[in-house]
This record gives structure tokens, C-alpha cells and sequence, in this order.
């Protein structure tokens, strides 16, 4: 570098012209640089680069103008895929992340989710070998191997007839750890003491159900079970159930209220679950009989009941069972059966747990991340006519309102009005959108904004089963869906759903930018484009999305479809109904990462 220091008289032309050639590139790079980060040129020249896509934390203010872009037409690209060990990933129950959290009443294996801005934002891949599912029946016995290529619980569980190898196929004989005969025999003998058929019982919930071959045999008696599990040891077991096409939930019983409202389940059961029912005061048996129905049943096989060494722990129970008043029906061998009384008032003042009655004021349907409650819920706080026994029978409790509908103001001519719309907007979605719905190729399906369970409701001839999700932050009518003898869940659509990718046939939402946004406000609290990449991750390959809004939400739903690999259809709304609604239909295209990828 010494000739830089040479008067300018005495440098040749040869060197000047090296010279304005590095200081040209110098501040041509620092041209560059400022139109990167301060003008709309660097937003979109970012937006077209792959690992923009998926680098989430290094720059948020860069990971938000490409969701702006994005919404309004302006990326041209689609988002990219995910790496390839992403393939079962789970925001919010990530065990990299949870297993760093406090171990005190399983808080780590609870839902815990990444803020909107650690997000990755790109596409979750299907396995390399993936096929399009097993169709419904026959995936309940059998699914393909190389879904869910894991074959941890067929090694250690395969000799109690949980699931076995057997070629391309898992195959599922329909056994458990507590009924390795079957789950057929178990229920049979359940029923010499609960009500299993006839309608009585329509809503069940199984904790800690393995690969819910109890829930899929339940179904043959019209009992609609919703069946859930943590992700922990048992690899995928939850993934196993909803790929054979039975209800089931990512979840945990720990420090939160679980996000089902008070009195949804006919009957509830534990198989070997391993629910400590008794420890802190009886906490987790007071949030049992929260979501049991008056009237209704709890079964316990397992530890502690007539177990070795584990007396103390057996008598614990039947003590808290006394205290709550619940009728013990039967003990067979290592089977309890309890009945929940319809009324509240027998709880005496004292009592060796310390349990005392939740305050008037206390909602027990409110549990969407709320802390568990010492206190036992009172019967009296629902508005009656909830109890087994009470309810009308399965199918008649379908179609007449039930008393929780008063949640709202003409709640029942709400509810009358809700179910002659669906049932007519399903007609329509049936014999002018051209969906699959009503054949074997649809069977797992989610409705994100349910509202009264009208959109289930109007299927409930299809070989389907619904997952009717009622937005948090919107009206508490989660009750009333359970009422009519139907299943779902309370959930923030701001946050990943719990569940792992490919599990849904069909996914359905009217009003989805009010998903994003608070009750009465314009304001948004996350956007549509992080919301409809976690429905891409729940989505199976070759699915299909179906969505009713203003034709504003609409034309910008259909430019971030694209960008997700969506093909899309616009329809006009069916000629009865008002408002300026459109509705978009859409099919996930079946793509693979590169083979170079793996």
C-alpha cells in the first residue's frame, strides 16, 4: 500500500485507476448496505433469500416486514421448508427448551411456547417415505410405518397389545397395560357397571391413553372420547392415535386448569395414567371432579388401586373420593369405579385434606392458562340441567339447546338459528365446494372458531370426528358443545395448537382474522401469516382448508396461501345467507425436502 502515499504528481495512470476501482467497490458496498436496511428495496431483496425464511431471532424488525410483504402480495416466493429433524416438532412443547423448567408438579412437561418473534418461519416436511394416511376404518387397526417411523412403544409395549411391526404397517390389536386381552373385554366388563350403552354416556375423556386403542373402541358404543397424553418417554403416542383417526390432544396434567370448561365429560378415565390424584391436598382429584358431570363416572385401573406397596396411597384415594361423597360402585381386582353425587352439599367443614368449596364467584369454566384451584367446584355454579341422568340421551342432546346457551343473551333462539345455518352451509359446502366430506378421505377435522359446535353438529352423519376449538378471548361457549355431546378444547390461536404436524384432514374457520385480534378490537395481537403456517403444520399432505370471511381477510388469506403451497379456490357464499362473506378453499400440496436434505 506504500504507493498511496506518493504525491499525486508522481503516481502513474495505471495505479489511479486501481485505485478508483477498490474506492468504487468500497462505497458501492456501502450504497448496498444502506438501501438494505433503510429502504423498501432491503425488504424485499430479504424477502427473496432462503435463510431470511428461517432465521426468526436475529432480526425481528426484518422478520416482520417479510409477514407485511407476504400478506400483501408482494413476496414472490414461497416459504421455505423447515430442516429436516424438524419433522415432528411441536412449538410449545419443544423438550430442548422444557427440559431446562422446573420439574415441581411436571410444569416442564406442560404447554410452554416460544414468543411470535422465535418463531421459525417456515414450513414444517413430511418424513422422506411419507404416504397419504391409511383411510378411516382401517386405520384404526393399521397406519403406515414410515409416518411415524418410531418404533420405541411397539418394542416395550408390543407384548401388552399396544401396536407391533408387521411389514409397511403398524398394526394395533387394541391392547393397554391394564387390558393387554383388549380394550374390547375391558369396556365389556366396565359395563356391567357404568352405562356404556344406550346414550347415557356420550362424553368421555381418557388421561394418559397411550395410543387410545380405549377411546377407539369406545367409539362403536357412541361414546365420543377425547384421549390425551405429555409428550414424554412413550415417543409419538399421541401422534399414534390421531394417525388412526381417534380424538387426541397434546396435554398434561400439572399446574394449569386443563382448557376443557367444568361438567364436559360424561365419564372420565385413568388406565395406569400414574396421576398422583392425592398429592398437594388432592389438587389433580379436585380438577377430576371439576370436569366430571354431576351424575357422572371416574374410573381408576391401576396403581394405587389393591396395588403391592401401595397401600397408604390406595387408602389416600378412597379417603378423598369419601370426602367429595362419590359413591365407590365397584373394586375389581385393580379397577375402581366411582359415581360423582349430583349435589354439593355433603363436603363436610373438616376434613383431613383441608378441601373447602370454591367461592360464588369463581367461574369454573374459565381455564385457559389459569392456575389450578384448591377449592372444589359447586355444583350449583352451572345453570342445571347438566347432569348424567339429567341431560338428554345421545343423539337427542345433539339438537336441543342446552341450558348453558344462556351464556348468552336469546341464547336459544342463537342456538336454533347457529344449527339451521350450518346445517345448510354444509349442504352447500357439500354439492357446490366439491370437499371430500362424507367419504373415508376426511376424518380427522378441526373447527377453529366453533361457537355453539353448529359446523360439527351438521356432520355428525359423516364417518368424521371434530375438534371445536372456541377461541379464548371469545364468548365461554365451550359448554354448551360439550352439552350436546360433542368434544374441544379453549386455545389462543396466537400460540401453536398442541399437536403434532399432519394430523387433520380438513380444517375449518369462519372469521379468521377475528382469531387474531381481542373482542371489539382492530388491533391485532399476531398475524395471519404465523396463523395459517401453524395450520399448514397441522394439515396433512393433500388436505384441505376451508375459510369463510370478509373479501378483504379473504384476498389477503389467498396471497399468504400461496406462499405456504396452497392451491386455492374462491367461491361465492351460498345464496341464503347474508353479509359480504367469500370463501376460500384450499388443498396442501404433498412436498418433499430433497433427498440431499436428509
Amino acid at each position: 500500500m506504500g504507493h498511496l502515499n506518493l504525491p499525486a504528481s508522481k503516481r502513474n495512470p495505471r495505479q489511479w485507476k486501481l485505485l478508483d476501482i477498490v474506492s468504487a467497490a468500497f462505497f458501492g458496498l456501502v450504497l448496498l448496505f444502506f438501501l438494505m436496511v433503510f429502504t423498501p428495496l432491503g425488504d424485499s431483496m430479504a424477502a427473496s433469500g432462503r435463510q431470511t425464511l428461517l432465521l426468526s431471532t436475529s432480526d425481528p424488525k426484518q422478520r416482520h416486514r417479510l409477514v407485511a410483504l407476504i400478506e400483501q402480495g408482494q413476496h414472490n416466493q414461497v416459504i421455505e421448508a423447515c430442516p429436516a429433524d424438524s419433522v415432528d416438532h411441536m412449538p410449545c412443547e419443544d423438550p430442548r427448551r422444557n427440559s431446562q423448567l422446573s420439574r415441581e408438579m411436571n410444569y416442564y412437561r406442560e404447554r410452554h411456547c416460544p414468543l411470535p418473534d422465535e418463531m421459525p418461519l417456515c414450513l414444517i416436511p413430511p418424513p422422506q417415505d411419507y404416504k397419504i394416511p391409511v383411510q378411516w376404518p382401517e386405520s384404526l387397526h393399521k397406519i403406515w410405518h414410515s409416518n411415524i417411523p418410531h418404533n420405541k412403544i411397539a418394542d416395550r409395549k408390543g407384548h401388552q397389545g399396544w401396536m407391533k411391526v408387521q411389514g409397511t404397517y403398524f398394526i394395533f390389536p387394541g391392547g393397554g397395560t391394564m387390558f393387554s386381552e383388549g380394550a374390547a373385554s375391558y369396556i365389556e366388563k366396565l359395563g356391567q357397571y357404568i352405562p356404556i350403552s344406550g346414550g347415557t354416556l356420550r362424553t368421555a375423556l381418557d388421561m394418559g391413553c397411550g395410543v387410545a386403542s380405549f377411546g377407539g373402541s369406545l367409539l362403536s358404543e357412541g361414546i365420543l372420547t377425547l384421549s390425551f397424553a405429555p409428550r414424554d418417554s412413550h415417543k409419538a403416542q399421541i401422534q399414534f392415535a390421531l394417525e388412526r383417526g381417534v380424538p387426541a390432544f397434546v396435554l398434561m396434567l400439572g399446574t394449569l386448569r386443563l382448557p376443557f370448561p367444568a361438567f364436559s365429560f360424561d365419564f372420565i378415565h385413568c388406565s395406569r395414567c400414574l396421576i398422583p390424584f392425592t398429592a398437594y391436598n388432592a389438587t389433580y382429584f379436585i380438577e377430576v371432579d371439576r370436569l366430571l358431570r354431576p351424575g357422572g363416572y371416574l374410573v381408576i385401573s391401576g396403581p394405587p388401586v389393591q396395588w403391592p406397596k401401595q397401600d397408604k396411597e390406595w387408602a389416600d384415594l378412597q379417603a378423598v373420593a369419601r370426602t367429595l361423597c362419590y359413591e365407590l360402585i365397584a373394586v375389581d381386582r385393580n379397577t375402581a369405579i366411582w359415581k360423582k353425587p349430583v349435589g354439593d352439599s355433603c363436603l363436610p367443614n373438616q376434613n383431613e385434606f383441608g378441601l373447602e368449596l370454591c367461592g360464588e364467584s369463581d367461574d369454573p369454566s374459565y381455564a385457559w392458562n389459569f392456575k389450578l384451584r384448591r377449592c372444589v367446584t359447586r355444583t350449583s355454579s352451572g345453570k342445571g340441567g347438566y347432569a348424567v341422568g339429567t341431560i338428554p340421551k345421545w343423539p337427542e342432546r345433539l339438537t336441543k339447546a342446552p341450558s348453558r346457551t344462556l351464556v348468552m343473551k336469546n341464547g336459544i333462539d342463537l342456538f336454533e338459528a347457529d344449527s339451521k345455518r350450518w346445517a345448510r352451509r354444509v349442504a352447500y359446502y357439500k354439492n357446490t365446494l366439491n370437499l371430500k366430506l362424507g367419504t373415508p378421505a376426511i376424518r380427522n377435522i378441526m373447527d377453529m372458531n366453533a361457537f355453539f359446535g353448529g359446523f360439527a353438529a351438521a356432520l355428525i352423519s359423516d364417518p368424521v370426528w371434530v375438534m371445536n376449538v372456541v377461541p379464548a378471548r371469545k364468548s365461554s361457549t365451550l359448554g354448551v358443545i360439550y352439552d350436546r355431546g360433542l368434544i374441544g378444547v379453549y386455545h389462543d390461536w396466537c400460540e401453536p395448537f398442541s399437536t403434532y404436524p399432519r394430523t387433520y384432514d380438513l380444517i375449518h374457520v369462519a372469521g379468521m382474522e377475528s382469531l387474531i385480534r381481542s373482542p371489539g378490537s382492530s388491533i391485532s395481537r399476531c398475524n395471519l401469516v404465523d396463523l395459517m403456517v401453524e395450520m399448514d403444520r397441522m394439515l396433512r399432505p393433500e388436505g384441505t382448508v376451508v375459510i369463510r370471511d370478509s373479501p378483504e381477510v379473504i384476498e389477503k388469506v389467498e396471497h399468504i396461501a400461496h406462499a405456504v403451497r396452497w392451491t386455492t379456490s374462491l367461491y361465492e357464499k351460498e345464496p341464503e345467507s347474508h353479509g359480504r362473506e367469500k370463501i376460500l378453499v384450499a388443498a396442501k400440496t404433498f412436498w418433499k425436502l430433497p433427498s440431499s436434505s436428509h
